[in-house]
């Protein structure tokens, strides 16, 4: 007997596409789904300022503004309209945020900035939470701490081009009256200090190119992942009374070493206080933090074993005596070549000290000879150097300075470069439409909380290649 086929129905189509668009749910919110507890991750302040009462039934909860805030970094959505147009057109999208209806582009701006500081107070649960995690995937590197600076763009009319065009225009009228007058130098006399619109947007040379921008400090590790985030702005400032913050000189870069040596202080003071289980050996910086000071102030203040700081020729003035290179090393007295260092020493009753030997002394077994032709010592061992971190901390931080290690260390440093451009470029920090302060502060935040969920995540899932890479990781 023929076998009936049985007619499949309108019904039976609809409910196979729902099973498989249930099925095939896009990676990233299931990835979120299944590996963040934000009932643990926000902080009790949080929920309880958001749900107090206003009057009415919140419509749209905390937990969907966060995740549709992650959706705006992860994706790239560089303004808020085309978050809320996405979540317009978009049915998974929206049942991913728990929102019944896309809520209006005003209350994701007031969202951001009336909590503001509890995004940041959920920034610092997620430092803790990956810190741990952070040592598990390089110990070493995790144990280096970075600090670097930079400046957040903001949408204001100083940023146009033809504001600046115009700025040079009137710089080259006063050169043809004043001949010693360099239009392109001059101009940058012209420009206001700060911002008419905010005071906190500054006039700032960042990358070769002068901008009006918001300073912000940016500490990470050698992993480079972020582990403190400040606006440099007015409420830091009033923290910090102490920190100088006026222009001393009209040379672009000299302003920029002077606020990076200045902020070094009280960031590393508000990150330990935030963070007081946390410590780490290394510290990492470019030469706009070598001075005496900050080395005293790193390694007896901060308790840092190294700060791997270059030297700036600027104050590089004084030097030992002919018998030491620019860079502390002692030096052969008859064909002046850098002595080779053996390593730090010091027992519990005897001072640290780097032991530094002739480069033509060989080690044989457990011995050491001098093989120079012309010997400046009757001693078989040749001669033997020591300085003493203690004297110029400056000279000997912590490890000998130009060594390997040295080297390697210092190459890390990147991180945090690489971390401030990931922001920018891939969380689309460096190109949000906005001039507000607290805006401006919690998209930093944001960005911030999107890389160490990302970290959260991959460690969840054993992907330790794509812990700094989050759309590698929903790939």
């Amino acid at each position: 007997m023929r076998k009936l086929r049985r007619q499949i129905s309108l019904f039976d189509t609809y409910q196979n596409v729902v099973t498989t668009m249930e099925e095939d749910k896009m990676k990233f919110f299931r990835l979120v789904d299944e590996n963040i507890n934000w009932d643990e991750l926000i902080p009790d302040s949080f929920w309880y300022k958001f749900y107090q009462s206003i009057g009415r039934k919140r419509k749209y909860p905390l937990e969907g503004f966060m995740k549709a805030l992650l959706i705006q970094c992860v994706f790239g959505y560089t303004t808020d309209k085309q978050l809320l147009n996405t979540l317009k057109y978009s049915r998974e999208m929206r049942e991913f945020c728990g929102f019944t209806q896309v809520p209006d582009a005003d209350k994701i701006t007031r969202f951001k900035q009336n909590f503001c500081d509890e995004h940041e107070k959920l920034f610092h649960i997620l430092v803790d939470k990956t810190e741990d995690i952070c040592k598990e995937l390089d110990a070493e590197l995790s144990d280096c701490l970075i600090f670097d600076s930079t400046g957040i763009e903001s949408y204001v009319t100083e940023n146009n081009s033809k504001f600046m065009s115009g700025k040079l225009k009137q710089a080259k009228s006063i050169a043809k009256s004043d001949p010693n007058f360099d239009p392109y130098k001059g101009v940058y006399s012209l420009l206001p200090p700060t911002s008419s619109v905010n005071p906190d947007v500054k006039q700032q040379y960042i990358n070769g190119h002068f901008c009006y921008a918001m300073r912000t400090g940016i500490v990470t590790n050698g992993l480079g992942i972020i582990r403190h985030i400040d606006m440099l702005d007015g409420d830091f400032k009033s923290r910090h009374p102490d920190m100088p913050v006026e222009k001393r000189s009209d040379d672009p870069d000299i302003d920029k070493e002077i606020g990076d040596s200045t902020a070094l202080k009280p960031i590393l003071s508000d990150f330990f206080e935030l963070h007081p289980k946390l410590s780490y050996s290394t510290f990492l910086g470019d030469s706009a933090f070598d001075s005496y000071d900050n080395y005293s102030m790193l390694m007896k203040d901060f308790h840092f074993d190294k700060a791997v700081i270059p030297l700036n020729l600027r104050n590089s003035s004084k030097v030992l005596s002919s018998d030491f290179d620019g860079f502390g090393r002692p030096r052969c007295p008859i064909d002046g070549t850098p002595f080779i260092c053996l390593g730090k020493s010091g027992g519990k009753n005897r001072s640290a000290r780097f032991k530094w030997v002739c480069h033509n002394s060989l080690q044989v077994g457990s011995k050491r000879f001098c093989a120079c032709d012309t010997p400046c010592t009757d001693s078989p061992y040749g001669r033997c150097v020591y300085t003493y971190p203690d004297e110029n901390l400056r000279l000997y931080p912590g490890l000998p300075r130009e060594s390997d290690e040295w080297d390697y260390l210092y190459k890390k440093r990147v991180a945090a470069e690489r971390s401030i451009n990931y922001f920018k470029n891939t969380l689309i920090l460096g190109n949000r439409k906005t001039f507000n302060s607290q805006t401006t502060k919690a998209d930093l935040l944001l960005a911030g909380i999107t890389q160490l969920l990302t970290v959260l995540i991959a460690h969840s899932i054993s992907d330790t290649k794509n812990f700094r890479k989050v759309r590698s990781l929903i790939s």
